[in-house]
């Protein structure tokens, strides 16, 4: 059809003549409301953005010589973030004399990555970087089953909270003998 035409017939219907394959031969093009149009791509571009699960990697410091207790404490920290569904980067790091001393930095980044394997994985492997070594924790789960699984367990908690709760018909006086 001849652009006059379309123009004429777009006018007619108070749409826009909107070229779909400029590359086609001949042009081809749509009548649409393409403000319409835009907001609907919009929308639907915000609706994938939602439901998107954007890759977080935490970080964890720790030292050579850590206590126990603070190892524990860190570990927790490390296990949280796997059930997340969080990457997590481990860093050692080494003072002074610490530096000579890189094979006890290496056995702790092993002792965590067992401690923890049941949750996650090595993603890389322990490397120096120069005053620090490093090594990354990828999850087993991935971060929309996480999510998912998160948000049974809050609404577990809520039925629970919401049916545990006693009305006050079934308290009963006790009967005198």
């Amino acid at each position: 059809m001849p652009l006059a035409k379309a123009l004429e017939l777009a006018q007619e219907y108070d749409l826009d003549l909107v070229e779909v394959a400029a590359n086609a031969r001949p042009p081809v093009c749509k009548l649409m409301d393409y403000g319409k149009f835009k907001y609907e791509s919009a929308m639907k571009a915000r609706e994938a953005r939602k439901n998107q699960a954007h890759t977080v990697i935490k970080e964890m410091k720790l030292r050579p010589k850590i206590d126990p207790h603070d190892y524990d404490t860190k570990k927790g920290h490390v296990v949280r973030f796997l059930k997340q569904g969080d990457k997590v980067k481990i860093t050692i790091m080494f003072r002074g004399r610490e530096q000579s001393r890189p094979e006890l930095g290496f056995r702790l980044l092993q002792r965590l990555a067992s401690d923890v394997e049941d949750l996650g994985f090595i993603e890389s492997n322990p490397k120096q970087d120069g005053r620090n070594m490093i090594m990354v924790l990828g999850p087993h789960k991935k971060k929309t089953e996480a999510m998912a699984e998160a948000r049974e367990a809050q609404a577990a908690r809520k039925a629970e909270r919401q049916g545990g709760v006693p009305s006050e018909e079934s308290h009963e006086e006790p009967a005198e003998a």
